[in-house]
C-alpha cells in the first residue's frame, strides 16, 4: 500500500488507495514534522539560500545554517562537536568504515538496525554478533576480540532504543563493559533522542553516560520531525570524519532551508514546550498501555508479534478496514517467525484515537 496523499496537517492521519486512516506508523514522535515555527523556518531560510545546496560540504555546499546546527547539536549532547549527513544511514555508512578497517573487530547487537551492519560490512572490520542484550556473550566477544586481534580497534556497535522491539539497551553495563575490555562504542540514539531524557539528550545523557561513549549517533528526522543523522563527538573525532568519511566527503550536502528547520526543531525538543509535548507522549503511551493491559512501554514503539507473516497481515488488513494505518513488519526486517504490528505513537495522537485503536485491535 502506498500514500497518494501523504499525512494529513495533524500529522496523524494519513491518506492510502483512496482511504483515510488515522496512522500508527509514523516515527514522529512529538508531533514536530508539522509544527508551523519549524515549517516557517524552512520558507524562510529556503526564501535567502534557495531549495539546494548546490555542491558538496568540501567545495560550496555548507552553508552558516550546517554550522549553527552542528554547533547546536554539540551543545544539546554535550560534546565538543558534532558533523551532519543528509541521513541517519549516511552517518552510519560514512563513519563506521572511517573508524575501522581490516584487523579491526565490530561487536554487534542482533537487533541492530541495518545501517549499522551495511557499515561494517563496508568497512572490512571483522563483525561478531551478540545475542541482543546479552552481557554475557558481549562480554565474551570482547574477550575473544582482545586476545585474537592485540593490535586491532574493537568497536561495539548498539543502538540505545531498538527499532523494532521498542526496547532500550542495558547501557550502563555496556560501558563498563566497554571500558573493561579497552574498546570504543558506537551508539545509535535514533529513536531515543526527543524521547528519552530531557531535551536532546537521550538515554545516554538520561543516564549521564554521555562523556564516557566516544561515538553518539543520531537522527533529524523521527522526534525533531526534519530529516538528516549526525555524529557527536570529540573534536578530533569530528574532524577525522570530515576528512574520511565518504558518504560525508562525496554527497551534495543537506539543503540549508532543511538544516535551518532542524535548528528551530532542536530549540522546540529542549524548550519547556518540548517537555509538555514529551510528558503528552508519556500519557498517550500510559493510555495505550493500560487499555491492553501490558507493561508501560520504554519507548514509543510497541511491537505486538504475531508470529506469522500471514496472520500479521490479516492482522494489518483488518485494521486498514477498520480505518488504521498499522503496518505488518516481516522477515528479512526481522527474524523469520517474528512478523509484528509496529505500533508507534505520538504526542499528536488523541486519546480518542489511542483509544479506538486499543478496542480495534482482537490480535490478543
Amino acid at each position: 500500500m502506498e500514500s497518494e496523499a501523504g499525512v494529513a496537517p495533524s500529522g496523524t492521519r494519513i491518506t492510502i488507495a483512496g482511504r483515510e486512516l488515522v496512522n500508527f506508523s509514523s516515527n514522529d514522535y512529538l508531533g514536530l514534522a508539522f509544527h508551523p515555527e519549524i515549517a516557517s523556518a524552512m520558507a524562510e531560510a529556503a526564501l535567502r539560500y534557495g531549495v539546494g545546496s548546490t555542491a558538496s560540504r568540501l567545495i560550496c555546499g555548507t552553508s552558516s545554517e550546517h554550522l549553527a546546527l552542528e554547533e547546536e547539536l554539540a551543545a544539546a549532547k554535550g560534546t565538543e562537536a558534532a558533523l551532519v549527513f543528509s541521513t541517519g544511514v549516511a552517518a552510519a555508512m560514512g563513519t563506521i568504515p572511517a573508524l575501522v578497517g581490516r584487523g579491526d573487530v565490530v561487536i554487534l547487537d542482533k537487533l541492530a538496525h541495518a545501517c549499522l551492519i551495511d557499515g561494517i560490512h563496508a568497512s572490512g572490520a571483522k563483525m561478531r554478533v551478540f545475542p541482543h542484550n546479552d552481557l554475557t556473550k558481549l562480554a565474551s566477544h570482547l574477550a575473544w576480540a582482545r586476545e585474537s586481534h592485540p593490535d586491532g580497534r574493537v568497536m561495539i556497535v548498539t543502538e540505545s532504543v531498538f527499532s523494532m522491539d521498542g526496547d532500550v539497551a542495558p547501557l550502563h553495563e555496556i560501558v563498563e563493559l566497554k571500558e573493561r575490555y579497552g574498546a570504543i562504542l558506537l551508539l545509535d540514539e535514533a529513536h531515543a533522542v526527543g524521547v528519552r531524557g530531557g531535551g536532546a539528550q537521550g538515554l545516554a545523557g538520561e543516564l549521564g553516560l554521555g562523556a564516557r561513549i566516544e561515538v553518539q549517533m543520531g537522527t533529524l528526522g523521527k522526534a525533531l520531525g526534519v530529516s538528516g543523522g549526525y555524529i557527536a563527538g570529540t573534536r578530533t573525532l569530528i574532524d577525522f570524519l570530515i576528512n574520511k568519511a565518504r558518504s560525508f566527503i562525496f554527497s551534495t550536502a543537506p539543503s540549508p532551508a532543511v538544516a535551518a528547520a532542524c535548528r528551530a526543531a532542536l530549540r522546540i525538543v529542549q524548550s519547556a514546550e518540548g517537555d509538555v509535548l514529551r510528558a503528552r507522549l508519556q500519557e498517550n503511551l500510559l493510555i495505550l498501555s493500560t487499555e491492553l493491559n501490558m507493561a508501560t512501554p520504554s519507548s514509543a514503539i510497541i511491537p505486538m508479534i504475531l508470529g506469522s507473516e500471514e496472520r500479521a497481515m490479516a492482522e494489518t488488513e483488518r485494521l486498514f478496514e477498520g480505518g488504521f494505518f498499522v503496518p505488518a513488519i516481516r522477515y528479512p526486517t526481522v527474524a523469520k517467525h517474528t512478523a509484528r504490528l509496529r505500533v508507534t505513537v505520538s504526542a499528536a495522537h488523541s486519546s480518542e484515537q489511542i483509544n479506538s485503536l486499543c478496542k480495534a485491535i482482537t490480535y490478543r
